[in-house]
């Protein structure tokens, strides 16, 4: 099935203990639809300036991006963030922020995205969230991501996100702050309560933890020697959980377990180069590849 994917289209200034990279394509839409290419059909609904060229958009488009959804603002610039990491990968400052032409982003889709079963909703306004879905005729299985200045900003409007989803991709400390519990367990089960199915928490280098109200899932990160640039992982994670189920086109206990994987493997190739370098030429072999090496390294019988 397809997935329409909304987010932000960036260009990113980033560097790191490996070296550093000046203006390279970035942003949620772009990371998590990328790596859905892998699985399904992804079509993308963001905004860029005119300094997002052609060659910009050849890149998502040799992942299989269906890029009818891009706004193009005449004389526009694009969304631009410049950030910089130290030695732990976990830790980041950020040194400068223009939003340009996704300050003012309302996102419309096509008639051609309307019939999509699956939709992700990236870290943008709840407001903006909402008017995404009130588009579709007839509602998609959706996932959306937030963050904490959405969850102190704008508390009542993510609310009624929540309660018309069917996933959420968290971090832990997001997950402490929406819910107001210390405990990952009962920040989940809180969480679950104010309406969504599945409740996926990131944990960066130690994996992931999902949670529904009839069964729980934890999957490891995939583990790296080298870490080069971890921007973008958790989009990319979502982007690989919701390409998977897209694929598989449901939502039951084995399809959720394996889009965990999925997700997990995904993200651990973004690491591995700066910006998007790692999934312009990532083969599904590839993919497959980690996702098999991961169950042999985490099974084990029971007793």
């Amino acid at each position: 099935m397809s997935l329409v994917i909304v987010g932000s289209v960036a260009f990113d200034t980033i560097e790191t203990p490996r070296g550093r990279v000046d203006r390279a394509i970035g942003g949620s839409a772009v990371y998590s639809s990328m790596i859905a290419g892998s699985f399904c059909r992804p079509m993308l609904v963001g905004v860029v300036g005119e300094d997002f060229t052609g060659a910009h958009r050849a890149v998502l488009e040799a992942r299989g991006v269906d890029i009818e959804g891009l706004e193009t603002v005449p004389g526009g610039k694009t969304f631009f963030w410049e950030g910089r990491y130290g030695s732990d990968p976990n830790e980041r400052d950020t040194i400068l922020t223009e939003l340009n032409v996704f300050e003012s982003f309302r996102p419309i889709l096509p008639e051609s995205y309307l019939p999509a079963g699956f939709l992700f909703l990236g870290n943008i306004d709840p407001d903006l969230q909402l008017s995404v879905l009130k588009q579709f005729p007839k509602k998609p299985v959706t996932g959306c991501d937030t963050m904490n200045f959405w969850i102190e900003g704008k508390p009542d409007a993510l609310r009624r996100v929540l309660e018309r989803v069917d996933l959420i991709f968290i971090n832990d400390s997001e997950a402490r702050q929406l819910s107001g519990e210390s405990n990952l367990l009962r920040a989940a089960s809180t969480v679950l309560a104010m309406g969504p199915k599945v409740v996926v928490i990131k944990k960066g280098e130690h994996g992931a933890h999902l949670f529904a109200k009839d069964f729980q899932f934890i999957a490891s990160a995939f583990p790296l020697e080298d870490v080069v640039d971890p921007t973008g992982a958790g989009d990319t994670f979502a982007g690989g959980f919701m390409g998977y189920l897209a694929s598989a086109g449901n939502m039951n206990h084995e399809t959720l377990k394996k889009a965990m994987i999925y997700g997990t493997v995904s993200a651990s190739f973004t690491c591995e180069r700066f910006s998007v370098e790692r999934l312009e030429n990532l083969e599904i072999d590839e993919i497959r590849g980690r996702y098999n090496t991961l169950s042999d390294i985490t099974r084990f019988d029971r007793e």
